[in-house]
């Protein structure tokens, strides 16, 4: 973990570093994270992890994860219009279920597009996949909450190398 950007006169700083207070069951964590994101494919994961980030608004994850994206081979294209999924023609009808997924899992609380988000959902996604997807967002949501919580900044290769050191 990091503290070095800065933005204005600020320093980010973490408030707290989970993995200093609690390093087993942040291993596990990070164990259980690599597992889940293993379980579909690459590029559906780096969608979620960003669109998630996005609205939950955790910079520290919408830095990571488009940096992955990018290393993944994901164009900026894609990336740059994930905001506005809905009106861009770059995206499959999976994707875009998988998209609607997680808005209405990570806006849960909003409870109005459950119902439709789910029925895409059926249409492109296995009962299994649909656990593993729903697992996915579960993940990138608790990480949005645990870096946004504690005032977390981590480098992407800092984040890889601790992703390799847990697995």
């Amino acid at each position: 973990m990091s503290s070095s950007p800065t933005q204005g006169d600020e320093t980010m700083t973490a408030r707290l570093d989970p993995f200093a207070a609690a390093p087993v069951q942040m291993k596990s964590w990070m164990g259980t994270s690599i597992a889940i994101a293993g379980s579909l494919e690459p590029s559906l994961v780096s969608l979620v992890e960003v669109r998630a980030s996005q609205i939950n608004g955790c910079a520290n994850c919408i830095n990571m994860h488009t940096t992955q994206a990018r290393e993944r081979g994901e164009t900026e294209q894609r990336l740059y219009l994930l905001s506005a999924w809905r009106e861009a023609p770059c995206y499959t009808d999976r994707e875009r279920a998988a998209l609607g997924w997680t808005e209405a899992m990570t806006r849960l609380s909003e409870g109005h597009a459950l119902d439709r988000a789910s029925a895409t959902l059926r249409e492109h996604f296995t009962e299994e996949e649909q656990v593993k997807l729903t697992l996915m967002i579960n993940v990138i949501n608790g990480w949005n909450r645990l870096a946004v919580g504690f005032g977390l900044w981590v480098d992407p290769a800092a984040a890889k190398a601790a992703a390799k050191a847990a697995a």
